[in-house]
């Protein structure tokens, strides 16, 4: 941007770049003494600033972050407080409610049934309740006949214990014979009842012999170790009754046994199972 006059000479111009380029540099020496003093500067006070701050222990502090923790409502603080002395919650106690209610009862198992029946079953039987009176010769009018024309048998034989009697003791005079059932000699040995403990132990010590009907256990396994089913027995005949008189006995068998002289497996099982 250095033009020629009028009147000047080239000499005088290149003499005025010359002063123009000097001036141009000095002011950019100066501006980069400037810049890097300031530069200087700022660096030595940030080594001051960390010099001081590990003598004295200075600490930048750090953001925190501060959780606020919900307030415990005054229902929950109840129900903390109330477990700790061991009041049941509404949980705790609906639980241990559905627990106990949903035990099963006991069942009556059929090998312990049959191990009563073993010990009350005998292999003969007095049926015939008019002692024998029917003469067998087909009477039209006979009393001692069945509804439907049959025979009432006086008497029946099994190979293997088949009946409980329904009756404590029968004779048949016309014939000469009498039977006496084993549950009366061996329950009602000391009187005419029995209480439930007395039930349960007598029969307990009566002998055993596999019977007719129901699964089959030996003689040498027929131990009663759990009183459940006999216990349950003695609550079926004492119609709920404290004691169990030889009469209740003998009419409770028959009722089991749907009207017959004996009460059978089949009959035994159902009454104790229903």
């Amino acid at each position: 941007f250095f033009c020629l006059h009028e009147g000047e000479s080239r000499k005088e111009v290149n003499i005025e770049m010359n002063k123009f380029n000097n001036n141009l540099n000095q002011l950019i020496r100066n501006t980069k003494y400037e810049i890097t003093s300031i530069m200087l500067r700022l660096f030595i006070n940030i080594f001051i600033l960390a010099i001081i701050a590990s003598v004295q222990g200075f600490i930048i502090p750090k953001p925190s972050l501060s959780i606020v923790q919900p307030k415990a409502s005054s229902y929950a603080t109840q129900l903390h407080s109330d477990s700790s002395v061991g009041t049941e919650t509404p949980s705790s106690s609906a639980a241990s409610s559905s627990s106990s209610s949903s035990t099963p009862p006991p069942t009556v198992d059929a090998k312990e049934a049959v191990k009563i029946f073993g010990r009350l079953a005998e292999k003969y039987i007095m049926l015939d309740d008019s002692g024998g009176m029917c003469c067998y010769s087909a009477c039209s009018d006979c009393e001692f006949r069945l509804p439907d024309g049959g025979y009432k048998m006086a008497d029946q034989s099994a190979a293997r214990p088949k009946w409980i009697p329904s009756y404590d003791e029968r004779k048949f005079v016309s014939v000469g014979k009498e039977h006496v059932s084993n549950w009366s000699t061996g329950i009602f040995c000391t009187g005419p009842s029995v209480t439930k403990g007395e039930f349960v132990e007598r029969v307990k010590g009566m002998s055993f012999s596999p019977p007719l009907g129901g699964p089959y256990v030996s003689a040498s396994s027929a131990g009663i170790e759990n009183d459940f089913v006999l216990e349950k027995l003695f609550e079926l005949l004492a119609d709920d009754k404290e004691k169990l008189t030889r009469f209740r006995m003998g009419k409770r068998i028959k009722e089991l046994g749907n009207g017959s002289e004996g009460l059978v497996w089949s009959d035994f099982i159902v009454a104790l199972t229903d």
